[in-house]
C-alpha cells in the first residue's frame, strides 16, 4: 500500500515527482505530498485526496529544485487528511515512510517528554524527529537514519531527505519493497518498478535490512548492521506501455481481455507436449523432492486465496498429494503445525503481501520447503523462498486482480501435473492429453471475451441489485468465491460465494425475486448437483444467471445465460471466471464507481 517516489538528478523535480506517483496510483491511496529541495530549503506540499488535489497545490505554488521525495499514503495511522500526509518534516528532515512502526506509541510518549511537538496522528512522524535528534548530535544523513532505524520496529519503506543536503537521499527496507532506479546522471527510487520506466531500465532492488544513499553520481548500499552490499542492477524488459490501458476505458477491462497472452506468456517455455511434462527448473523441486511431499500448503489471501483453494483441488487430484488452502493471515496465529516434508506455496500477485511473506518465512524457519508463484520478479517473497514459479501475465494496475488470477490458476496446474508425473499419479499419456488441452484455453479465452456485449447486457439487468449470490461446486467453488469478491470489491454491491451444496444451509433465506443468483453450471460431475441448487433458486423467485459450457444444462431454468466453450473439468475454471469479471465490471462501471482504485483497497497490501 502507499506509494514512494525519488529523484536526485539535474532536471526540475517536481513534474518528475507526480508522474511518478500517477504510476503508483494503483496501489490505492487516500492522499499525496511531495518535498523538493529548492537549494536553500525543504520545500513540502500535500493534500487529501486524489493526485489532481496535490498537482492543484503544486499549480498554484509552484516548488523548484532537482532533488525531492513523494508519497501517495493509505491511511493506517490517523484519518486521511492533509495533516496527516506524508512527507513529515522535523527540523531539517522530511521523510516519507510506507508500512508500519509498530512500537510508535512507546517511542511517542518518549520523543513528547523529551519536548517533542507532534504535527500528525501517524506513526511516521517519530522516524523524522528520530532522525532529526541524530543529526543534531552530529552524525550525517546516512547514520542518523541508522540510528532511528536501531530503535524502530516494523514494516517499512523510507525515504529521507535532510535540509543540509540538497542532492541526496537516504532509504531503508524491511518487509515492504523499494527499488533503486540508475539513469545517466540522474538516481532515482521508488516503491514499484513502473515508477521508473520513463527515466531508466536499470534498478537495484533493495532486500530487508538494507539501507541505500543515493546522489547524482553513485548509489551506496549497506546493511543496518554496516555490512556493505554489493549488488549489480538488473535490466527490465516490459515497457511502460504494458502499464498503460492501450485504448480500454478502464485498466481493468484491458487486464480482463490480456489474459489468453498472459496464460500462453505462463506456459511458454515450460510445456513439453511430447513427454506430457512441464520444465520449470526454477522451482527448485527435483525428481526426488517430488516424490518425498508428505503434504503441500498453499498460503495467500484476498484472490490469490481463490486461487489457492482451486489448487487444493488440483494437487490432490492431480499430484495425489495431501493439499491445504490456508489464509496466511490467520496462519501464524495458531501455532501450526508445519516442518520438513511439508511444500509451503506462497501465491502472490505482488509478491510482497505482508501477510504471506511473514507466514511464508514462519513456515521456512521451521524446516518447510516455500515455493512462490508470484507475477513480480525480484519481489520479497520470490527472495526469501527456496523456488519460483513466476506467473508471466506482466503489470497488473487494476486494483481488483484478473488476468494474475488465471495466471495463478495455471501456475498451480502446472505445480501439480508436475508433482504428479513424478509422483506417479499423472501417466505420460494422461498429462499428454492434459497439456494438449491446456495449451487450447487461450484461444477459448477469446471466445469468451468475444461475447462481452452479451455480459453488458446481463449486467445492465442486475445492475441496481443491493446483494448477489454466486454457487459453484467441486471445481468451481473457488471461482463463486472469486465471482462474489470481484463485484463487491468494484461495485459496492454486496456478494457472498458458496459452495452449492452449503445454499440450504444458510443463504436461501436471502433469495428472493430482487436477488440475482449467479450458478457455474459446467459440464463435469457435479452438474446434476448444481441444477438440483438452480431449482431451489427459482422455487424463492430467485434471479439465476448460470454460466455453462453446454447450453442445455440451464435449458429453460435460468434468466440468463453466459457461455464459454466446453474443455477438460480441470481447465474449466480459467474459462467461467472470465465471464464473472466482465460482469462485475459491467456492474460497477454502470454504477459509476471508480473501477480501477476502488475505494478503501490497495493494490500491494504490505502491511498486516
Amino acid at each position: 500500500m502507499c506509494g514512494i517516489i525519488g529523484y536526485v538528478g539535474n532536471e526540475e523535480c517536481a513534474p518528475i515527482l507526480l508522474e511518478g506517483l500517477r504510476r503508483l496510483e494503483y496501489r490505492g491511496y487516500d492522499s499525496a505530498g511531495v518535498a523538493v529541495h529548492d537549494g536553500t530549503e525543504l520545500r513540502v506540499l500535500r493534500a487529501a485526496g486524489k493526485l489532481t488535489a496535490l498537482g492543484d497545490a503544486l499549480a498554484r505554488t509552484p516548488v523548484h529544485g532537482t532533488t525531492g521525495i513523494g508519497h501517495t499514503r493509505w491511511a493506517t495511522h490517523g484519518k486521511p487528511s492533509e495533516h496527516n500526509a506524508h512527507p513529515h518534516v522535523s527540523g531539517g528532515i522530511a521523510v516519507v515512510h510506507n508500512g508500519i512502526i509498530e512500537n510508535h506509541v512507546e517511542l511517542k510518549q518518549r520523543l513528547k517528554a523529551e519536548g517533542r511537538e507532534f504535527l500528525s496522528d501517524t506513526d511516521t512522524e517519530i522516524v523524522a524527529h528520530l532522525v532529526d535528534l541524530a543529526t543534531q548530535r552530529g552524525l550525517d544523513l546516512f547514520e542518523a537514519l541508522r540510528s532511528a532505524l536501531r530503535e524502530i520496529r516494523g514494516a517499512y519503506a523510507i525515504a529521507v531527505m535532510s535540509k543540509s543536503d540538497p542532492a541526496r537521499i537516504v532509504l531503508a527496507k524491511n518487509a515492504s519493497p523499494l527499488v533503486v532506479g540508475i539513469g545517466d546522471g540522474v538516481m532515482l527510487a521508488a516503491s514499484d518498478v513502473p515508477a521508473l520506466l520513463s527515466h531508466t531500465r536499470d534498478v537495484i532492488f533493495l532486500e530487508d535490512g538494507e539501507m541505500a544513499e543515493i546522489t547524482r553520481a553513485k548509489v551506496r548500499l549497506e546493511r543496518v548492521d554496516g555490512t556493505r552490499v554489493d549488488r549489480a542492477p538488473v535490466r527490465i524488459t516490459w515497457s511502460l506501455m504494458q502499464a498503460e490501458r492501450g485504448g480500454y476505458k478502464h485498466f481493468m477491462l484491458k487486464e480482463i481481455h490480456e489474459q489468453p497472452r498472459a496464460l500462453e506468456d505462463t506456459l511458454r517455455g515450460r510445456v513439453v507436449l511430447e513427454t506430457g511434462d512441464f520444465e520449470a527448473g526454477e522451482m527448485g523441486i527435483g525428481d526426488d523432492d517430488a516424490k518425498t511431499v508428505k503434504r503441500v500448503i498453499l498460503l495467500a489471501c484476498g484472490t490469490s486465496y481463490h486461487a489457492a483453494l482451486h489448487g487444493r483441488y488440483l494437487l490432490e487430484g492431480l499430484a495425489r498429494v495431501p493439499a491445504v488452502a490456508e489464509l496466511a493471515s490467520e496462519f501464524r496465529y495458531r501455532n501450526p503445525v508445519v516442518g520438513p516434508g511439508d511444500l509451503v506455496v506462497a501465491v502472490s500477485q505482488s509478491g510482497e503481501t505482508a501477510d504471506t511473506l511473514a507466514a511464508a518465512k514462519e513456515a521456512k524457519e521451521r524446516g518447510a520447503r516455500i515455493l512462490a508463484v508470484v507475477n513480480v520478479q525480484g519481489s520479497a517473497i520470490a527472495r526469501m523462498a527456496h523456488g519460483t514459479l513466476y506467473t508471466h501475465a506482466g503489470p497488473e494496475i487494476g486494483v481488483a486482480s484478473t488476468k494474475c488470477f488465471t495466471a495463478q490458476l495455471a501456475a498451480l496446474t502446472m505445480l501439480s501435473i508436475y508433482l504428479g508425473r513424478r509422483r506417479g499419479a499423472v501417466t505420460r499419456e494422461v498429462g499428454v492429453a492434459l497439456l494438449a488441452e491446456l495449451v487450447a484455453v487461450p484461444n477459448k479465452m477469446r471466445d469468451v471475451l468475444a461475447t462481452a456485449r452479451h455480459i453488458e447486457t446481463v449486467a445492465r439487468s442486475i445492475m441496481h441489485a443491493r446483494d448477489a449470490l454466486f454457487l459453484g461446486r467441486g471445481l468451481s467453488s473457488a471461482v463463486a468465491l472469486e465471482g462474489a469478491l470481484k463485484l463487491k470489491e468494484i461495485s459496492y454491491v454486496h456478494a457472498e460465494g458458496y459452495a452449492g451444496g452449503e445454499m440450504k444451509h444458510g443463504p436461501l433465506a436471502l433469495v428472493d425475486r430482487d436477488m440475482p443468483v449467479v450458478c457455474l453450471l459446467p459440464s463435469d460431475s457435479t452438474l446434476e448437483k448444481m441444477q438440483s441448487n438452480v431449482q431451489e433458486v427459482r422455487a424463492r423467485d430467485g434471479q439465476v444467471i448460470a454460466v455453462v459450457d453446454d447450453d442445455k444444462a440451464a435449458a429453460s431454468l435460468a434468466a440468463h445465460t453466459l457461455k464459454v466453450p466446453p474443455t477438460h473439468e480441470w481447465f474449466t475454471p480459467l474459462l467461467t471466471s472470465i465471464p464473472l469479471q466482465l460482469l462485475s465490471y459491467y456492474v460497477a462501471d454502470l454504477r459509476g464507481t471508480d473501477v480501477d482504485q476502488p475505494r478503501n483497497l490497495a493494490k500491494t497490501v504490505t502491511v498486516e
